[in-house]
């Protein structure tokens, strides 16, 4: 697995696609939050507060973390090496966890700068401090779940298909459904639990700055479920 592991970021990191990811991802939410007027727009909101940030990154990575993990297992079909990497004396599931891992870990890096903004707008405030650091550790708290099952739906989708974007297009799929697409149908129906099974409800529960086993357990159970599909989807193929 670790051997894996090692190959996916090495891969992601000697081409320009792990640069490109952090990039991407810092310039959307720096425009967004610190040029762009409007009402995401950090300095023109008047108060010492992350929320901004926080409504946007979900949307950034629904479309940013399909691209990175698209090509996981789409790519080997193409090349017709995912046969070649089944018959090496390792288990699908470390195959499965070591090409989850390695997009895991591009995502993580992409948010660690945007620290940087709790630092900037702890200093913003007035008086100098004012920050809920509550909230903020608890909505970061949060988006490392999101990204971790996000992530578990884009290496599935890439199992799907050997052609790349139409993996991302799954992946995207799956993933605005999964946060705002049991919201709407929960809207329509008058439902609670409907909309509880999305990643929406949770996520913002947890932004609160309350941290609650039932958000985590379900995070958890996301991302666990997709693994275990995409295993399934490995075992079909050998």
């Amino acid at each position: 697995m670790l051997a894996i592991l090692r190959k996916e970021i090495n891969s992601f990191f000697s081409s320009p696609i792990g640069y490109l990811v952090v990039a991407i991802f810092l310039l959307l939410n720096g425009l967004f939050l610190w040029l762009f007027k409007g009402e995401f727009n950090i300095l023109d909101y008047g108060f010492a507060d992350l929320s901004s940030f926080f409504l946007i990154a979900p949307w950034v990575l629904v479309f940013l973390i399909p691209a990175v993990t698209m090509r996981s297992f789409s790519d080997e079909k193409k090349q017709g090496t995912l046969e070649l990497l089944l018959t090496k004396p390792i288990s699908h599931l470390k195959i499965v966890l070591g090409k989850y891992l390695g997009a895991f870990i591009l995502i993580i890096t992409a948010l660690l700068p945007t620290l940087l903004y709790v630092y900037t707008v702890n200093q913003l405030g007035n008086p100098v401090g004012n920050l809920d650091m509550g909230s903020t550790w608890g909505s970061y708290f949060g988006l490392l779940f999101l990204v971790a099952s996000y992530t578990a739906i884009g290496v599935f989708a890439s199992t799907l298909s050997d052609n790349q974007i139409v993996a991302f297009i799954i992946a995207v799929f799956l993933c605005f459904l999964f946060y705002i697409g049991f919201e709407g149908m929960a809207d329509f129906m008058a439902s609670d639990f409907i909309e509880q099974l999305g990643i929406s409800y949770h996520f913002k529960s947890m932004s609160r700055g309350v941290i609650d086993t039932r958000n985590i357990i379900y995070f958890i159970s996301i991302t666990i479920f997709f693994l275990m599909l995409t295993k399934l989807n490995l075992t079909k193929e050998d």
